[in-house]
């Protein structure tokens, strides 16, 4: 079968089904670009994107190569689907089951009474764009929650903010644990995040690091029913009975 990009950027998920049983090959103005191919081991669970997708680690890779940030762009522009990017992979984010929404909505609301006119508290979906030193494209992240104090600095002539949150809030999912636990730490650590909560709900902890040049300076777990505190934020406090399910 013979699509063009355009045709599989707007009904990804049909292609992607119809791979498991057929090659699709994928075209640009006339020129073949990439494959979707089914996966001989795992036919109706595993295909290929010019490389590889896998749907249990929701990862896309390109034929052995990372994807450039103008690749990320081309692949999600006009697409429902949420992605982010981090150091030339590109993830699909799967819709998050209630244990992990209830979570993010409690803590959203605690924070929201929390701070003032200094701070303001966001929820996914909302597109940060972080860099690590030296590097040149920007990471394109989708934080559960996050803590944006200088907003009215950052934001661009699109209405996108362009700065770096002070506080991240991941709550883990099944899909998403090794990336918010190894990839995201080390992300946030390396650019201008001052404090990075992992909240895991299977566990009904909270473990939060306080960055400091570029490296975690104090880190704490906070088990239920007890009561998490910022290291940034004096005024910042949850009772763990109140965001766990």
């Amino acid at each position: 079968m013979i699509v063009s990009s355009t045709e599989v950027q707007n009904n990804f998920g049909k292609y992607l089904q119809l791979a498991a049983q057929e090659e699709v090959i994928i075209t640009r103005n006339g020129t073949e670009i990439a494959r979707l191919q089914p996966m001989k081991d795992h036919p109706t669970k595993e295909v290929i994107w010019d490389g590889s997708v896998k749907e249990s680690a929701e990862q896309y890779h390109f034929k052995g190569r990372k994807a450039s940030y103008e690749e990320f762009l081309e692949l999600t522009r006009d697409m429902e689907n949420r992605y982010e990017y981090i150091d030339g992979e590109i993830y699909l984010l799967a819709s998050p089951k209630t244990a992990h929404q209830y979570a993010v909505t409690k803590l959203f609301g605690l924070f929201f009474n929390t701070f003032q006119d200094e701070c303001m508290p966001f929820v996914a979906p909302y597109d940060i764009s972080l860099k690590r030193p030296n590097q040149k494209d920007p990471n394109v992240v989708q934080p559960d929650l996050m803590v944006i104090c200088d907003l009215d600095d950052h934001i661009n002539e699109q209405d996108y903010y362009m700065g770096v949150p002070s506080l991240v809030v991941e709550v883990l999912s099944e899909s998403t644990r090794s990336k918010d636990m190894v990839k995201k730490l080390d992300l946030y650590m390396e650019s201008g995040v001052k404090e990075y909560w992992i909240v895991n709900p299977f566990n009904r902890d909270v473990t939060i690091y306080y960055f400091e040049k570029n490296e975690v300076s104090e880190t704490n777990t906070f088990k239920y029913p007890e009561t998490a505190k910022s290291f940034l934020f004096e005024n910042v406090t949850v009772e763990l009975e109140k965001i766990f399910k």
